[in-house]
């Protein structure tokens, strides 16, 4: 990540032993005198993008079926929490072992059924349980651990998904679809009212479409949340798939001769419908 300022090369530690604790002792020697400057200039706050990328990095390798992908993707994950750690050790203000103590005896304390006398009959049931000991040991009231500030750092579609969950549990919510949906179309509709204002300055336009599409996602969020369908995985099938016959739209115009840039939208769009068709035939 980085070119070292000394000309002595380290000693990398045996990598044939224990592998975590190769692991925690490479990522100290490179935090460490004569190791990496990148490494060394990291902090929590700098690497923040970096956890999120990785575990969305992680759900694209499970998508793809790809085991060798998916080994690499969660190492990386795992490097995270031992880079975070080696950092917090360094300030002594925590260690990779309490890390992994405390999840271990996390999960202990939040399966009682498992590891004591509790009964669940069904994972909603687990679900429930879990959600009354978080509560318990965090002195929240009812729905209140879906609602603050530990939401804060996920992605909006995620953020949007867990206050969702965190305001049903307290009966916040719609019983049927159809109003779910209902309110859907009802946002669609304050979206078109507002690309329509003209006699409004650019800025509050702006604002106000901003506004109405937040609405929007909200309203989807929350029709893909009763569905039972994961708003963020969805958004990325549909992102991908798009990028995948976007691509292939433009390789049937080189195939072609077709310039591609110089074609109308009406010639794109025939191509898409071109692409799309083949891709459905090799489904069937």
């Amino acid at each position: 990540m980085g070119t070292s300022e000394h000309s002595t090369p380290l000693l990398p530690p045996d990598l044939s032993g224990d592998p975590v604790a190769a692991l925690r002792q490479v990522v100290a020697l490179l935090r460490g005198p004569g190791g990496c400057p990148w490494d060394r200039e990291q902090t929590h706050r700098s690497l923040r993008a970096d956890v999120i990328e990785e575990a969305f990095e992680v759900v694209a390798a499970i998508e793809g079926g790809d085991d060798a992908n998916l080994c690499e993707e969660l190492g990386d994950v795992l490097l995270q929490a031992v880079f975070h750690a080696q950092i917090a050790a360094e300030e002594k203000r925590f260690t990779f072992d309490d890390v992994a103590r405390g999840i271990a005896e996390k999960l202990v304390r939040r399966h009682p059924h498992v590891f004591g006398s509790d009964h669940c009959a069904d994972s909603g049931a687990v679900l429930q349980r879990w959600d009354e000991i978080k509560r318990a040991e965090k002195r929240k009231p009812l729905g209140a651990t879906a609602l603050d500030e530990a939401t804060r750092g996920l992605p909006a579609l995620g953020r949007a998904e867990k206050i969702q969950k965190g305001a049903a549990r307290v009966g916040f919510d719609w019983h049927e679809l159809a109003p779910v949906i209902e309110k859907v179309r009802e946002e669609i509709a304050e979206v078109e009212m507002a690309a329509m204002m003209r006699e409004e300055p650019e800025s509050a336009r702006a604002a106000k479409l901003e506004d109405e599409i937040g609405d929007l996602l909200f309203a989807v969020v929350n029709l893909a949340r009763k569905l039972k369908i994961n708003a963020e995985v969805a958004l990325g099938s549909a992102t991908r798939k798009f990028v995948a016959r976007f691509e292939a739209m433009q390789a049937l115009a080189e195939a072609r001769d077709l310039p591609f840039t110089k074609l109308t939208l009406a010639e794109m769009d025939a191509l898409w419908d071109e692409v799309k068709m083949a891709g459905a035939r090799k489904v069937e």
